[in-house]
């Protein structure tokens, strides 16, 4: 391209995406957009966040420096002491893990602005809401959000930061653009309509006492005037929660014949469950965990738990290990340091399982008894950096 090309070219502009809740386009029948806050109102989609976004919090997070010699973990790396000592003065590790999965699970985005000293070591780190951040493309291609601090945390009440790509860890669910990923609820829209209208349908039915239980009878017509005071006196004394269960007083001939129409009849508790099935679907959660024990045995809850580490935690463990690479190290620093969400932490909760793995280890020289006892907490034994037959002579503990 000549000189006086080069010149006179436009200018390229900052182009802006609109990573609003708005994007969460999901109509109800009765007109309201059911956003991500919206939809945690329905019972299977907060169990179904607090699931992943909360077994991931509670998992162990290191920090290894790789070597010839395999791997050490760094206790004084500072991402490291983050995890021990909070990411920022307001929240701990696990607080922060599970606000970023949580906006990454709703909004298909999670932000996190990663604050740096001088030689460009990460001090701490800041969640950001997602619904105050406004994501710009620059000319260059880059993508930086203009973040407004609206609780005044950072700085004044209001006041606008822009984070370059430097700045900011982003943790994205599928992208359809590259740039910023797209939330699972508007992928399933219709999914959500359907499960909100039949909330809407289920509160309207409980608020107004929609379901008949019984018919006024009368042998004679009434006149309009009539029938319009006796609709208003239902209406006053005997309709809504609060006037459930009154005496129904009935003169000149009026009879009160009972009805028998109930939920199962009207099909509602098995649409129910079918919403909950399709809503544990969209996140890939299996449904006992979401809270419907329908297909759950105490023979399937072991495979349950495995199915969810591996199919619905895995694919987020890896995206945030990848993001925290990205985000605070730099190119040359990940040639030496790697992250590791643990998710053999999910087994402390079966003693049985994680002892008869330990046994194995020692049994195959993988650990020793000492390393078992650091993974647990406690501290070494004398003789315990050696595995037993080392310590019997070269004999099994049970021909010692």
């Amino acid at each position: 391209m000549g000189i006086l090309q080069r010149l006179f070219k436009p200018k390229a502009e900052e182009r802006a995406i609109d990573p609003s809740w708005a994007a969460l386009s999901a109509m109800s029948p009765t007109g309201v957009t059911v956003n991500g806050t919206l939809a945690e109102n329905l019972s299977t989609v907060l169990a179904c966040v607090n699931a992943i976004a909360g077994t991931i919090a509670g998992l162990p997070f290191w920090v290894f420096r790789v070597g010839n010699q395999g791997r050490d973990a760094d206790l004084n790396h500072p991402l490291a002491r983050m995890v021990r000592d909070g990411v920022n003065d307001h929240q701990s590790w696990p607080d922060f893990i599970s606000s970023l999965v949580a906006s990454a699970l709703l909004a298909g985005n999670g932000l996190a602005w990663v604050v740096r000293d001088g030689a460009g070591m990460v001090t701490e780190m800041r969640f950001i809401p997602w619904a105050n951040t406004s994501a710009i493309v620059l000319p260059s291609g880059r993508l930086v959000f203009d973040v407004t601090d609206a609780d005044g945390l950072w700085g004044r009440p209001g006041q606008l930061h822009r984070l370059l790509p430097g700045d900011y860890l982003l943790l994205k669910d599928r992208s359809d653009s590259g740039h910023l990923g797209k939330s699972r609820l508007s992928r399933a829209a219709a999914t959500l309509r359907a499960a909100w209208a039949l909330q809407e349908h289920v509160e309207a039915t409980h608020v107004n006492m929609a379901t008949p239980s019984l018919a006024l009878e009368l042998d004679g017509k009434l006149s309009p005037e009539a029938r319009e005071q006796l609709k208003s006196q239902i209406q006053t004394f005997y309709q809504g929660t609060g006037n459930a269960g009154r005496v129904l007083l009935a003169d000149q001939g009026l009879k009160a014949k009972p009805l028998s129409i109930s939920p199962e009849d009207m099909e509602l508790l098995q649409s129910r469950r079918f919403t909950v099935e399709e809503l544990a679907r969209i996140y890939a959660v299996p449904p006992p965990l979401a809270g419907d024990l329908t297909h759950g045995t105490f023979t399937n809850t072991v495979e349950v738990a495995k199915w969810f580490c591996q199919f619905t935690l895995t694919p987020w463990v890896r995206r945030l290990e990848a993001e925290f690479m990205r985000a605070c190290f730099s190119t040359d620093a990940r040639r030496t340091y790697e992250v590791e969400l643990d998710l053999s932490g999910l087994m402390r909760g079966d003693h049985e399982a994680r002892w008869r793995s330990y046994e194995v280890a020692v049994k195959n020289r993988i650990l020793t008894p000492n390393e078992i006892r650091l993974a647990e907490g406690w501290n070494p034994r004398e003789g315990g950096d050696t595995y037993p037959e080392e310590a019997s002579g070269g004999k099994t503990l049970s021909e010692a």
